[in-house]
Parts: structure tokens; sequence; C-alpha cells
């Protein structure tokens, strides 16, 4: 309290100070007379005389100060004209910035006063007008003329920084003297009046550590060896004085955090000496094992390690990676281990830093080292088999059980269990091969055929006896060895034209030859005619030496009329062992050529249809003669669809007569019988059909007295003796057409119609109605319609 007050006294002693000194001034030079309307001459460019006025009255320029707080308007300045004689005649007018708002003027003196506070920070200056006129008309008596009333500047305004807080970055470790940032601050006073705006920079918190430069705000580290590790941040306060730092000067200050950012100057270094780690014999390569880290209080780059395996008997067996994520050594299984084999490794990792700074490293080596034990687990582990693979030949055609081959497995583990193996049927779905579970050992089931399937692929599994969870599975390739079993045959269907003018010893066809065997039971063919034919007066046979031949004309003169084909057996063999050959027939036509032995026809038909009929006239031949082939089959066919005769009449079979007078078919205008073999037999249903067109062959002898006369014209009476026949022997039936009247199926509700049951009872039935029913019930009516009238009529 005691300081601001100080400052309030030596401002106001200084506003004071000035206040007088400007008012002095502008006295002295308003009271200060110039000639009023005179004005001398000046030469201007090419002999131009230029007239300059004078003015008749006196002013200069103005001076007021800021932020002025008297109970009176402050005097600013007199004006005063040379032709005013104090009569009041000359009135004065003041315009331009600020004229009648903040300058007044008395119209009769010319006083000019300042009626506000004015801030020089606000408006500096200002540039005002001046008139002297006749106070009765107005009339100007001199020309108006500008001035400027300037506002002189106060210590009123205190530095200001840039900004209210900074922020910077210096590296650890750097020398004394470092620059870190340079803060800045301004002062809105005039620089150009006194000290107010001259500015001094000290610091106020941040010592010993840092620094600043009075004159230009630059702050500098001011101890050696700063660790960021120890401390990473700093807050340091600067402040900026006026008035040159002096007492009575205004201050500002503003607060600048420094952080100090890392470089490497730290190696990294392991916790521990010695890790601990296991891994299992069932652990697959790439799996896995441990972590080991080394520490670094450094940061980003400057903190990355590397890790590496440098010495130890698992340098092989593992491997170590780097997970940059979490700055940890990730060691890992590169190689299968076997814990009857070896139960314990043992590594020595390095870590390193990766990006070392050559200003630190007289610190010392930027690495360190740790030893790493890993023991190995023992697993139940599946069978191993002795190869990763197994190849086998077996010859085509072998026998049933031969044996192929043997694979063997064994389990790894201490307890060494037995093994049993299968093959994976998937693999051989024909069921070629079978395989002992015990020994392993491979036998075929059927022959092979290296031609059909040249290589068999399958798979076998060995499991353990007391766990079946664990197998083990290998590919054997098996190789079917070639057997020569097949003879030579020809490489195509071949089939030779020869010319009817060819020469002697012309080559008219080249042959070769395929076999299905390996080409060790393959070629070299040869080719031969067969002995008996070896001296064939038509043809021979040659050779090429290279599996074809060629075949020759022997003679000259063929004719197609005399032969136009001939077949020419060839014998090819190949050389294998035992060697195998086969016969091949070569077809052999003769045809016409040209002189240039160009094919010109090879059918035998030219020369007769030549001498003969054309073709069109044999075609003509075979059409009819297939048209009357086919019009006697048609009529064949015809004759035998004619009806035969529905009963075999003989002169003394009396049941023609039957068949004439008693047809019930369709009324006595129809006097042709009707097939009566249309009609379904009941008999027929259990498959006995009886022939009703011929007699049978055994018949039963007549009773006495039961047959009737052959001429008798009772026919009831004859009717009566063949119902009475046919009860007597019910194993033939009656060999007539009425019989099939009496049939009205089996279980009918409609009763029947016929007379040759109702005969042979005592029946009392009516049959009355059948005279209603029409012509053709009308002998049905006649014969039963009344027993008198059947009596009588009898």
């Amino acid at each position: 309290p005691k300081m601001k007050e100080d400052n309030c006294l030596h401002a106001a002693f200084i506003c004071l100070v000035m206040l007088c000194y400007s008012h002095a001034i502008t006295t002295e030079k308003l009271n200060h007379t110039r000639p009023s309307l005179h004005g001398h001459h000046e030469k201007g460019k090419e002999g131009q005389v230029l007239h300059r006025s004078k003015r008749g009255w006196v002013w200069n320029q103005f001076f007021v100060i800021e932020e002025y707080t008297g109970p009176d308007p402050v005097l600013v300045g007199r004006l005063h004209s040379d032709i005013d004689s104090g009569d009041g005649n000359i009135k004065y007018i003041l315009s331009g910035e600020g004229a009648g708002i903040i300058f007044v003027i008395d119209d009769k003196s010319g006083n000019i006063h300042a009626t506000k506070t004015l801030d020089r920070e606000e408006r500096a200056q200002y540039t005002l007008t001046a008139q002297a006129v006749d106070r009765n008309t107005n009339r100007p008596l001199e020309p108006p003329s500008e001035f400027i009333v300037k506002v002189q500047d106060i210590n009123d305004n205190p530095p200001e920084f840039l900004h209210e807080n900074y922020h910077a970055n210096v590296p650890e470790r750097s020398n004394v003297g470092t620059s870190v940032i340079q803060v800045t601050a301004s002062d809105a006073d005039d620089p150009t009046y006194g000290n107010s705006a001259k500015l001094v920079y000290s610091i106020l918190e941040g010592q010993p550590y840092f620094s600043v430069e009075a004159q230009t705000g630059i702050i500098r580290t001011a101890l050696p060896n700063m660790d960021r590790e120890a401390k990473e941040e700093y807050h340091v306060v600067i402040q900026a004085k006026d008035m040159g730092g002096h007492m009575g000067g205004l201050s500002g200050t503003t607060k600048v955090t420094i952080t100090l950012t890392d470089v490497n100057d730290n190696p990294p270094k392991f916790p521990q000496s010695v890790y601990q780690m296991s891994v299992s014999e069932a652990a697959v390569p790439g799996e896995e094992v441990g972590r080991v880290k080394a520490k670094d209080p450094d940061i980003g780059e400057n903190g990355l390690v590397a890790y590496s395996i440098i010495d130890g008997d698992g340098m092989d067996m593992f491997e170590i990676t780097t997970d940059y994520e979490t700055q940890e050594g990730v060691v890992k299984l590169k190689k299968l281990v076997d814990f009857e084999t070896k139960k314990s490794y043992s590594l020595k990792v390095e870590a390193a830093n990766v990006h070392i700074d050559p200003k630190f490293i007289s610190n010392g080596p930027f690495k360190d080292t740790v030893t790493v034990k890993i023991s190995v687990e023992d697993a139940d582990e599946p069978p191993v088999f002795l190869k990763p693979s197994y190849i086998f030949e077996v010859p085509e055609n072998a026998a049933s059980g031969t044996v192929v081959g043997k694979v063997h497995a064994k389990d790894p583990d201490a307890a060494n269990s037995a093994i049993r193996y299968s093959i994976d049927r998937h693999t051989d779905l024909e069921r070629y091969f079978t395989i002992n579970a015990e020994d392993g050992n491979i036998k075929t089931i059927k022959a092979l055929d290296r031609e059909e399937i040249p290589w068999h692929n399958i798979s076998v599994f060995a499991v353990e006896v007391h766990k079946q969870h664990q197998e083990a599975k290998v590919p054997v390739a098996i190789k079917v060895v070639d057997v020569n079993d097949n003879a030579p045959k020809f490489a195509a269907a071949y089939e030779a034209f020869v010319c009817e003018n060819a020469r002697s010893n012309q080559q008219f066809i080249t042959i070769s030859a395929d076999d299905k065997d390996d080409s060790a039971n393959g070629p070299r063919f040869i080719f031969s005619l067969p002995p008996e034919i070896i001296h064939n007066p038509n043809f021979t046979l040659r050779d090429n030496r290279d599996n074809t031949a060629s075949v020759l004309v022997r003679r000259e003169g063929f004719s197609r009329q005399k032969q136009d084909l001939y077949l020419l057996p060839i014998v090819i063999s190949d050389g294998g062992l035992p060697p195998m050959s086969s016969t091949n027939t070569l077809t052999i036509r003769v045809c016409g050529c040209d002189s240039n032995g160009s094919l010109l026809s090879c059918n035998a038909e030219a020369y007769i249809l030549n001498a003969g009929l054309s073709t069109g006239a044999l075609i003509a031949i075979l059409a009819c003669i297939v048209i009357l082939l086919v019009i006697v089959v048609l009529f064949v066919t015809l004759k035998r669809q004619k009806k035969e005769p529905l009963i075999v009449f003989e002169e003394e079979d009396v049941r023609e007569n039957i068949i004439t007078y008693d047809d019930e078919g369709g009324g006595e205008e129809d006097t042709e019988a009707f097939d009566i073999a249309t009609l379904q037999n009941p008999d027929g249903i259990n498959g006995f059909i009886p022939r009703k067109d011929i007699k049978p062959e055994y018949q039963y002898m007549p009773r006495p007295g039961l047959r009737p006369a052959p001429n008798s014209v009772d026919v009831d009476d004859f009717i009566n003796t063949r119902i009475q026949e046919a009860d007597n022997d019910p194993t033939a039936p009656p060999y007539d057409s009425i019989q099939i009247y009496g049939y009205e199926g089996r279980g009918s509700v409609a009763g029947s119609l016929s007379s040759l049951e109702s005969a042979t009872t005592d029946s009392d039935l009516d049959y009355d109605y059948l005279q209603n029913w029409g012509p053709r019930f009308k002998k049905l009516a006649d014969l039963y319609g009344s027993k008198d009238t059947f009596d009588d009529d009898s």
C-alpha cells in the first residue's frame, strides 16, 4: 500500500510540472506577433511568380495533457488577429474535429478550452480550423486556417504481454544459457515521450533454474544437467516494468510453463538377473513361452528396446521378438522340443536401446543382459512314424496277399505304449490293400492293374492301444510296377486304299502301334506278316525300325471287278520280357485312280452300272418288289382275321339243330348265331377255359331211354335230355350254346331266366309277365307263360 501511494504522488507531481510548462510555452507563442497581410514574392518554375499570403493572426501547435480531471476546463490556447483592436467587432469561429463538443472557443477573446478529459491512447491529436469574421455581417476578415491540438502523454498504461500463458520446451541436460523462449510485452503509452513505454524484464519465479534477459525478454537455462526423469515441468513468472524499471513505473506479469524434453541418457535395465520359464513338449513352433522386460526411464523412441538371444544352448530351439507396445521381449518356440531328449534349456538375452544419442555415449553401454532358463514339461504325445512318408512298389497282377511294405510308429512317451495300425478307408475306397494291425505290414487284397491305376495313395493311422485319442497319420504311396501283360495293337483303325494301276513296290500306307504297358515293356515294336502268308503275292511289309511299318504293293494290275477288298494280317511284337504280340488286320480297298495316283472311285459297282441298268432303274425295280411284298403281307393278315365257324359241324351231331332253332340272340329276325366265345365262362376265372368248338375226348355214355330220336321235333324233350346229362356229368360242361343262357353271375339277386334249371324243379312261379316284354321274349313267354297252354301244345 505504501508503494502504491508513492506511485500516485509521483504521477501527480509530474502532471503538475508539465501543465505549468505547457501553459508558459503557449502564452509565449500567443504573444508573438507577425505582420498580418504582408507577403513576399517567390519565383517559381519557368519564370512564374507565386504569391504566398501571410496570416494576419497568430496561432501555433497546441498541447493538452491527457487524463486531466480538474474542476475547470483546461485552457488549450488563444487565437488573436492583427486587425482585432479590442472593440469587439471581430468574432472568432472554431470548426473541425471535436469543435463545439470537446473544444470550445470564446468568440471575443479567442481562448480555446477543452471541456472533456482526453486519452492519448484513444486519440493522439485533433485537427481544427479557425477563422475571424465580422461580428455584425459574418464576413470573413481573414482566410480560414488549420491548427493541431496534440494530446500530451502521461504514464497511465501498464505493460501487457501478448499471451497470458506461455508454453515452451527445452531438452533435458541442456547447457547453461540455452535459449528457451522469448516473451514480449507492449505499453500503450507514447514511446517517444519520456520513459512511459520503456520496459525492463525480470524473473519473479523460476530461479535458480532459468533467467531472463532484461531488455529482450529471452528466457535461458541457468543450471546444467537438469534431469527430466527427476523433474519434468517448471513454472516461471516473468515481469515487464515501464519507466525503465525505476520506482513508480507500472508493471505486468505472465506465466511460462517450461517442459524438459527427453533425451536418451538412460540405458535399459532388467529388474532381475534370472527368469524362469517352462514349455510343454506338445507345444508347436511359434507358441509363446514367456516374456522378459528391461526398464528404461526414457520415453518415446529414446526408450525403445530391442531384444535378442546372444548365447545359450537353446539358441536353435527358441527365438525372441520385441513387442513394441509393451516394450517386452517375447520368447517363442522355434522348433519342437522333446522331454525325453532334453529337459531344460538356458538362454542369454540382451536388451539394447534402438536409438543412441552420441552426446551421452559416455554414460555407458545402453544395453543389459539377463539369463532365461526354460524347462521342458512332459506331455502325452501321439505316436510318431519313423518316416514322414512311405513309398512302396508292388508288381501288377500280383496275387492277393502279396506284401507291399511295412510302416512303423512308436510312442515317444516314457510309457512306450503298444501301437495299432489301420488304413484310412477314405483313401482306399476300392479296398485294394489291408494292413496288419500289430506289425504294420501292408498287403494286397486283389490284383492290381497298372494300366488302370499306376499309383495308389493311401493313409495309415497309428493309435496307442490304451489311448485311442492319441493317433498319428502318415501318407503311403504305392507304385504299381509294370508287367508286360498287354500286346501292342494298331494305333488307329487303319483302312488303306490301293490304286488299280499301282506300281510294284509302291508304298501306300504307314502304320504304327500302341502298347498300354510301360515304355520298358513297349517299344521297340516289331512288325511282320504271319508265316503262312509271308510270301503274299499281293502285298509286302517293311519294318521301318522306328515303331512304324510301311505296306507296299508286291504286284501290278489290281481289278475292282475281280476283288475290291483285301484283308492283310499283320503281327506286332513288343520288346518286353516275355514279349507279347498280336495279329491285327489291315483292310485294303482297291480304288480307281487317275494317272497322278489321285483316288477317283472305290465302288465296285461302277463297272456293273455302266454295262447294265442305271441307278434310277434299279431303285424303281426295288421299289416295285417292296410294294408287292407289302400287298402279300396285308392279304395274309386279312385272311387270318376272317371269322372262323362258331361250331364244328358234323353230320352226326344233332347239336346243330339247337343252334339253328333255339338261338336266343337277336330274335327271330336274327338268323345267324353270334360268337359265343366272347362271353365269359365262370370256370375261366380259375385259369381253366374249356374249348367250345371241339368235342370232348371222353364222353359219358348216354343213359338208356334218354337218347332222343335224331329227327325228333320235340324240342322240349331234347332240352330236358341235355339237362339231365349235364346234371349227371358235372366235370364236362355241355358243348352247346344253350348253357350260356343259364349264367347270370354268381350271387345275382335278379335270378335266372334260363329254363335249364327250372325244368328239373317243381316251381309254381307265374311267368305270364313275359307276355308284356315284347317280341324278343315271345318264345320264352310261349314256353313258360302257362302250363295249360304248354300241355296242350305238347
